[in-house]
């Protein structure tokens, strides 16, 4: 039997454009990359030159600091590029896939029979351990250090989020293979919606989560389940399609990076459903799905943590939409502030839409206000379900006092636990960016 949380704080944000459950075929045109800034923490180490050929399953780059920590290529192909930005970072390393797919066999492995240990080890010999992420400082984890738990999140309830209930139908078997081989390493804990098809998972203690968004973050889970105290470690899975990754490789022996992506938002013409491996190019994606002619910003993930990316960008390797909205940039409005403004969205009553219940908004990506003094007014405390007081965190991260953040609980929280307090923040500050340099430097600091 399940164990039911019910969630108060939080906030649903009702948008145009969510994908309609049906599946368009894609055809790819065989370009793909391997990004490292979306595997947060890592240093990238290349261990492939330009024109190595490589099967789906092989090393791209590995994590400098822990060198056991691989990245697999999402296909066979050749490495046409390892492309570096400023002081020699790495971008993304590129590669040309071939039309006859090869994989790197691993072997089937019947994840009953194997201990801890040994999960861990077939992890990273085939570069998915680096899909998974850790608290504190909500950074890819590293195998030195073993949890007291594993999270993972089921439930998304971002606007536009992906269904992943849809996504997993049919793949039933794959998920609990790897929530199976994750209950190896920890006690495993996994958090799913209200109605979800998987609250009957095995190895696995299952727990309702019952509000609105922020319940489907995985930070807010661990702060509800077993929050997460100075020099304790968890790991953390907030994107559930990792678990089908980790059951795949197992089922299969080979690793296969598909995974379902919602084409949203209301630029989008026909919002729907695809199939796409990590690291594909968004141009086949994204021609003629909306208005070329119109101004627009293309997000690769959910509108409240997703990165603006272009169609020459690349499917994030934990991005489970590709959002298009207007930019926001040619909008003329006349008498600007004053008018009632029926079609936009607001937290305060200061618009006249709080009358129109949950009426569904193109909101544009315009920030409506440029950056002032924080006001002590509890607007974070509202959309935040979580046991800490988060304007005093943000201001002792703001001014550096290491030993106040610790105090008001930074171990605990990841900058997508700040992205709904971000959007209703009236000053108009990065909490997230802020959240994430906060984190960086405490790392440092701990290292």
């Amino acid at each position: 039997m399940a164990n039911v949380i019910k969630l108060c704080k939080g906030l649903d944000i009702h948008l145009q454009g969510q994908a309609e459950e049906k599946k368009i075929q894609l055809k790819s045109n065989g370009r793909y990359a391997l990004v490292p800034d979306d595997f947060e923490g890592v240093t990238p180490k290349v261990v492939v030159k330009e024109g190595d050929t490589v099967k789906a399953g092989d090393a791209l780059f590995v994590n400098k600091q822990f060198p056991e920590v691989k990245f697999a290529s999402p296909v066979s192909g050749k490495v046409v590029a390892v492309e570096r930005g400023e002081r020699r970072k790495v971008l993304c390393v590129k590669v040309e896939a071939d039309a006859q797919q090869s994989f790197v066999d691993y072997g089937k492995k019947d994840v009953s029979k194997l201990d801890g240990k040994a999960v861990t080890e077939a992890l990273l010999e085939a570069g998915l351990f680096g899909y998974i992420n850790q608290l504190p400082y909500a950074v890819s984890t590293n195998p030195s250090v073993m949890p007291k738990a594993i999270f993972v999140s089921a439930l998304r309830d971002k606007p536009l989020a992906c269904n992943f209930d849809y996504e997993v139908k049919g793949q039933e078997q794959d998920f609990q293979t790897g929530l199976t081989a994750l209950s190896k390493i920890a006690k495993t804990y996994l958090g799913v919606g209200e109605g979800s098809a998987l609250t009957n998972m095995k190895d696995a203690e299952v727990n309702v989560f019952v509000g609105k968004c922020p319940a489907g973050n995985v930070g807010v889970q661990v702060n509800h389940i077993d929050p997460v105290n100075k020099g304790e470690v968890v790991w953390t899975i907030g994107d559930p399609t990792v678990v089908l990754f980790i059951g795949r490789l197992f089922n299969t022996g080979k690793v296969n990076l598909t995974r379902t992506v919602a084409l949203c938002g209301s630029e989008i013409k026909a919002p729907a459903y695809v199939d796409m491996l990590v690291g594909e190019e968004l141009s086949t994606l994204l021609s003629n799905s909306y208005d070329a002619s119109r101004s627009v910003r293309i997000i690769n993930g959910n509108v409240l943590t997703g990165k603006p990316t272009t169609k020459e960008g690349f499917l994030g390797a934990h991005s489970s939409e590709i959002t298009v909205i207007p930019e926001g940039n040619d909008a003329d409005e006349m008498l600007g502030w004053i008018l009632p403004r029926l079609k936009q969205f607001s937290v305060s009553r200061s618009y006249f839409s709080w009358l129109c219940g949950k009426k569904q908004y193109a909101l544009d990506a315009r920030v409506k206000g440029g950056e002032r003094h924080m006001i002590m007014s509890g607007e974070y405390d509202k959309v935040l379900p979580m046991d800490i007081y988060g304007e005093y965190l943000i201001k002792a991260i703001i001014s550096g006092d290491i030993d106040r953040q610790e105090a008001l609980g930074i171990y605990e929280v990841a900058p997508e636990d700040f992205a709904l307090a971000e959007f209703v923040d009236s000053s108009k500050l990065e909490l997230q960016r802020i959240v994430r340099e906060g984190l960086n430097i405490l790392r440092k600091e701990n290292a």
